[in-house]
C-alpha cells in the first residue's frame, strides 16, 4: 500500500471539505485546531543569555492532538501545512514544522485562497 500525504488545516470542518475534494485514498486532512504551542505565561519565555531564543511550550490540552499529528506525520509520504495566508497561519504552520519534524528546505507549505476543488488540488501540485 502506498503512503499517503498528510494535510494539515486549521479548522475540522475545513479538513472535511478538502479532504473530499482531495480524496481519501492518497490524502489524510487532519485538523490543527488553531495553535499547538506558545510561550509559557509562568515564566520568562525568552533565554536573554542565549542570543534571546524563545522556549515554546505546548498548548494545555493540546497533547493528544499534537501526538495523532506526529503518528499521522511519521507515517506518511509528505506532510503540507495548508494553514490559512495570514500571519496567525503563518505563525501556525511554523510551529507545526517544528512538531512535526518538518526539513526546513522541504516545500511544505500549500496557500489557497478560496476553497474550491481547483484551488485546492492546484495549490497542492505546487506546494
Amino acid at each position: 500500500m502506498k503512503k499517503k500525504t498528510l494535510v494539515v488545516v486549521e479548522s475540522p470542518t475545513k479538513a472535511k471539505t478538502i479532504e473530499k475534494y482531495l480524496g481519501n485514498k492518497k490524502y489524510t486532512v487532519m485538523a490543527s485546531m488553531g495553535h499547538l504551542r506558545d510561550l509559557p505565561k509562568s515564566q520568562f519565555g525568552i533565554d536573554v543569555e542565549n542570543d534571546f531564543t524563545p522556549k515554546y511550550i505546548n498548548i494545555r490540552g493540546k497533547g493528544d492532538l499534537i501526538k495523532s499529528l506526529k503518528k499521522e506525520a511519521k507515517k506518511s509520504e509528505k506532510v503540507y501545512l495548508a494553514s490559512d495566508p495570514d500571519r496567525e497561519g503563518e505563525a501556525i504552520a511554523w510551529h507545526l514544522s517544528h512538531i512535526l519534524g518538518i526539513d526546513e528546505h522541504e516545500k511544505c507549505r500549500i496557500v489557497f485562497n478560496e476553497i474550491t476543488k481547483p484551488a485546492i488540488q492546484e495549490a497542492v501540485k505546487n506546494p
